[in-house]
């Protein structure tokens, strides 16, 4: 029989997430957005436009989240008194199931609670970049890329591919994705660093253990009115003719775009589009993405050596390690959270090290 006392642990547990989920002052602001969407004039500039109207959709989904939860809590707490009262033991089994999915439903608002930082409901662009390993490292960079799309197939994410260069044997050099989707950065940034790759390797005749490497960036995609701004002069920007593997030339104009930040030497190219302009834009919204986390990480290690703390994992420093002979593993040496479910991980199920990343941040 479902526990009474239980249950109004689960509704004091709710009530304790609304709180830090801040529900009031979002409900507050969701009714201002509202006013403001409702002037004849809302859509004259289109850009403040499509971030209000996007700010309050978000709210609106996160609101009516909660909503739901409180009407189950308050449902299931009716139904409970009404079990006692008549002493009707036929709901018992109806109760047991309603409180395991409040729990689990609670278990997933308490992981949005995680989700707290500024740009946390942001689309994400994500890159992969082989590194040592040679040709296992460029098929391992094509992995970690199925594992990213597979992920956020499982979450409902919309994918567009913003660059994407294959190796000549075999794999991928590098790509980049925009990830969009709720709290798509959020959810990725978690994945930020080297990954590493230990297992019998395919492309080798004697079949001997190989070790490879792969980058992973995530940025988010700032908002156009954004806080980074980029002066033309620190700019320079060189273009080329976008080309396949082998050299193969896909566009006989040069619309393919490089751009580099001379301040911070940043480098970023985009050539997936046809059209110069595009590729310009999205670069653009790349380099930016990269400088406001250059600016944060800045920060926050300011913070840690203040604290004590450690300077977050790079390059050469894995993040993550793929065991993939012997007993299979993933660990992250981050969190020390780990798995023998590899072949689940690759296949994009990486909640659980999303998690344990997102309570580590907050220590």
């Amino acid at each position: 029989m479902a526990n009474l006392s239980h249950l109004i642990e689960l509704g004091g547990k709710f009530e304790e997430l609304k709180e830090l989920l801040a529900y009031n002052k979002k409900r507050s602001r969701l009714l201002e957005l509202k006013l403001l969407m409702s002037e004849p004039d809302f859509w004259q500039n289109q850009l403040v436009a499509t971030n209000v109207s996007r700010e309050a959709e978000r709210l609106q989904v996160e609101l009516q989240s909660l909503d739901d939860i409180e009407k189950e809590l308050i449902s299931t707490d009716e139904m409970m008194s009404m079990s006692i009262s008549e002493n009707d033991q036929t709901l018992d089994e109806e109760l047991v199931t309603k409180v395991a999915e409040l729990e689990k439903e609670l278990a997933e608002l308490e992981f949005y609670s995680l989700l707290s930082d500024d740009h946390d409901d942001l689309p994400a662009i994500l890159s992969i970049h082989a590194g040592v390993g040679g040709v296992d490292a460029q098929d391992w960079a094509m992995m970690l890329e199925r594992m990213y799309l597979r992920f956020a197939e499982r979450k409902g994410f919309k994918v567009e591919i913003i660059d994407r260069l294959l190796a000549n044997e075999a794999g991928i050099k590098s790509v980049s994705l925009r990830m969009s989707g709720s709290y798509a950065f959020g959810y990725l940034k978690s994945e930020n660093g080297v990954h590493r790759l230990a297992r019998i390797s395919p492309f080798d005749g004697e079949s001997l253990r190989q070790t490879s490497f792969a980058l992973v960036e995530v940025i988010p995609e700032l908002p156009e009115n954004d806080e980074v701004i980029i002066k033309d002069e620190d700019l320079r920007v060189d273009l080329f003719r976008s080309s396949g593997p082998g050299g193969q030339n896909v566009n006989k104009t040069e619309s393919a775009i490089r751009l580099t930040h001379l301040p911070t030497g940043i480098v970023v190219a985009c050539q997936s589009e046809r059209s110069q302009h595009q590729n310009r834009e999205n670069a653009l919204k790349i380099l930016k993405g990269k400088i406001f986390q250059l600016e944060q990480e800045k920060r926050e290690a300011a913070e840690k050596q203040l604290k004590g703390g450690v300077v977050k994992a790079e390059w050469g420093r894995q993040i993550r390690s793929y065991i993939l002979y012997g007993a299979r593993l993933v660990k992250d040496h981050r969190t020390n959270h780990e798995t023998t479910e590899v072949d689940r991980v690759l296949d994009g199920d990486l909640l659980a090290f999303m998690e344990a990343y997102l309570k580590w941040r907050k220590i």
